[in-house]
């Protein structure tokens, strides 16, 4: 076993990567306040070949020195979009015909086992502020909310690692 040098990689240009077929998601960020979780979902989302990302609300946007740490470039690639207020995100993605998801724990929420996106819907995610979450007001205008099963004695995930889980989870169900 040997590890494989960088030009074995099969990496993408930028160019390549902007043609590229996407899966038809898109990551919403509301007040999230972690410039690393930031530049993790932005690495996450070029690595899974997302639609694009919405920054929304305090939500800090490239260009970005701390950002940039985690993106290692991926701001170049992905599609962004800033907000001032989420509200306008998901009233967008609405008037596109988007499905639209909270990933938070909810009381009827769909574990991610057990949902299966179908490869033509367009589908955005939305993650929360680490504290607050995703807000009332949008998870009563949204069409629900997916949440990550957890068995141990801490019930929450850091952005990032919630975002690279469920990113893969679509990424696995939409990639044609």
């Amino acid at each position: 076993m040997r590890k494989l040098l960088n030009s074995e990689l099969k990496r993408l240009t930028i160019e390549e990567f902007k043609t590229a077929s996407k899966i038809p998601l898109v990551v919403v960020l509301d007040d999230v306040r972690s410039l690393n979780n930031i530049g993790s979902v932005f690495r996450t989302g070029d690595a899974f070949l997302v639609e694009g990302i919405h920054l929304c609300g305090i939500t800090a946007i490239p260009p970005h020195r701390e950002i940039q740490k985690t993106a290692l470039g991926a701001t170049e690639t992905v599609k962004w979009k800033y907000f001032n207020d989420i509200q306008q995100s998901v009233s967008q993605l609405k008037s596109e015909g988007y499905k639209i998801y909270a990933i938070e724990q909810v009381d009827d929420s769909i574990s991610l086992n057990k949902f299966t996106p179908c490869p033509t819907d367009k589908i955005a995610v939305i993650l929360g502020n680490e504290i607050k979450g995703v807000s009332d007001l949008i998870l009563s205008q949204i069409h629900g909310s997916i949440e990550i099963p957890q068995f141990g004695t801490k019930h929450s995930l850091n952005i990032s690692v919630c975002a690279g889980i469920v990113i893969w989870h679509f990424f696995l169900h939409m990639r044609k």
